[in-house]
């Protein structure tokens, strides 16, 4: 028998069963968790219920739990043949098998049941969804300029800048409500307007969280979001520092990023935001890559991710959204054909150059493969947007529709109570979602699009489509 773990996307094989259990131990500890399975023979046991087969071709089966299991897996004919007489509850001592086949398939069920494939059928399942996050995200929308003017843009472009003095304020304000609601963690995401306009301010910003996060011994993670096309040495050396991350947007290579990302008199911007991208890699601080994806660079997407591939930096992709500064530009909106054919180019693409980073946080828009989650992101639930007033709202997308203020002892149990606009609902409140297969991979889609498209946030994404065909990762990528 032979069992293929998902590192990089599906990259890790054991061509026997003898150095599976030796392996895998080792290689994912996370699997071999401390109940052990005893009386392997006698114990009955039955599939999860939305347990996902698919053949991959040459005799080989694509297995994973959507609902449950954070491992994608690829079993020969023998080993899914195995899987599949747990269809129905079923004992191993059912099977009849001689000793050998006996002992190598008590092992293999162990690690089924382990995996969260199998489940004792006396029992209900066990989910690995954690419902509580330990982590308060804010965005601080550190300036409203930017040198640039890209068409997709949600923000109507100012002058303005946070104050020194709102900017602690709003530090102030996120780290009462982390205290408050008992959050571990806190994790700034200093942004515009370009965050990097304001590089100094930004600096010591950091360093005021700092100060608070060690007094209240909360942890603080932070990232700066740039578009790059400017990113001093001395500005990369302090972020590197102090541990800030940085995302850059890009959304093509050449002539594809220039369409959409212009600066403000019109010329490209893709060569000095490839200049910042290869100072960052000299100073080792490898930045995330933001890409929106639009009509205007579709045909481009497989060139920009091999860019990245290469490079071997993180990435998502984020699908266009329409918003009031853009809907009238028809030529950033796709169609879900369109979005279908060009990520099937993407997936072929990735497929010829498997990175030894996983993607599967990656390969789709609001879509994370990696684990079971029930929402899409933290809007209303533990994220806080403050604006360069100190005026909080509930998503940076809809930063103009203010809930509160830094003055509020506790804004985000405002944003929590809050009942007008979007709303956060878990992937089970959801209409059109509660019985998908998929639910808690993509948990419906972006919140937001979904209540401007539809005026309603307990109902699947327009892109439910586009994100269902997600299933193209198990039959292009093998």
């Amino acid at each position: 028998m032979e069992i293929r773990f998902e590192t990089a996307l599906l990259d890790r094989s054991f061509s026997t069963l003898e150095e599976c259990n030796q392996e895998c131990p080792k290689a994912f500890p996370e699997i071999v968790r401390s109940d052990h399975v005893s009386c392997i023979h006698t114990r009955t046991f039955q599939h999860v219920p939305e347990l996902y087969k698919q053949s991959c071709g040459n005799g080989y089966y694509v297995i994973c739990n959507p609902t449950g299991a954070e491992r994608i897996v690829v079993l020969d004919k023998d080993a899914a043949d195995l899987l599949e007489h747990f269809r129905f509850p079923t004992s191993l001592a059912t099977l009849h098998l001689e000793e050998e086949a006996f002992r190598q398939a008590s092992a293999v069920i162990t690690l089924f049941y382990r995996m969260g494939f199998l489940q004792n059928a006396a029992q209900a399942p066990a989910t690995s969804m954690q419902e509580n996050s330990q982590t308060l995200n804010a965005w601080l929308h550190v300036t409203n300029a930017c040198n640039l003017r890209c068409d997709y843009c949600y923000i109507d472009k100012t002058s303005k800048s946070m104050t020194d003095d709102t900017a602690k304020r709003a530090v102030d304000a996120i780290f009462r409500s982390a205290i408050k609601h008992h959050f571990k963690t806190v994790h700034l995401r200093y942004a515009g307007g370009e965050a990097s306009l304001q590089s100094e301010s930004v600096i010591a910003l950091h360093d005021y969280a700092l100060t608070l996060a060690l007094q209240h011994n909360i942890d603080l993670r932070a990232s700066i979001l740039s578009n790059g096309v400017f990113l001093a040495q001395r500005t990369i050396d302090r972020l590197k520092d102090r541990n800030i991350g940085v995302m850059i947007s890009l959304d093509g290579v050449g002539s594809y990023h220039d369409r959409q990302r212009p600066f403000v008199n019109g010329r490209g911007s893709f060569r000095f935001v490839d200049r910042t991208i290869t100072q960052l890699l000299a100073k080792k601080l490898v930045p995330h890559i933001s890409v929106t994806v639009s009509l205007r660079n579709l045909e481009g997407l497989p060139e920009l991710i091999g860019y990245i591939l290469e490079r071997d930096m993180p990435f998502s992709l984020n699908y266009y959204r329409d918003n009031d500064c853009s809907t009238h530009i028809h030529d950033l909106q796709f169609t879900d054909e369109l979005m279908i054919d060009a990520m099937r180019s993407v997936f072929a693409l990735i497929e010829r150059n498997l990175p030894q980073r996983s993607l599967l946080g990656s390969l789709i828009d609001k879509a994370d493969l990696q684990h079971p989650h029930s929402r899409t992101c933290g809007v209303g639930h533990n994220y806080l947007v403050v604006d360069q007033k100190g005026g909080i709202a509930k998503c940076h997308a809809d930063i103009k529709r203010t809930i509160t203020t830094i003055a509020t002892d506790d804004p985000l149990l405002v944003i929590r109570n809050d009942r007008q606009g979007v709303q956060g609902y878990t992937v089970n409140e959801k209409e059109g979602c509660r019985s998908c297969e998929w639910r808690y991979w993509c948990t419906g889609g972006c919140p937001l699009l979904t209540y401007r498209a539809t005026g309603r946030s307990d109902i699947k994404s327009p892109n439910c489509n586009i994100y269902t065909h997600g299933s193209l990762i198990f039959r292009d990528i093998k």
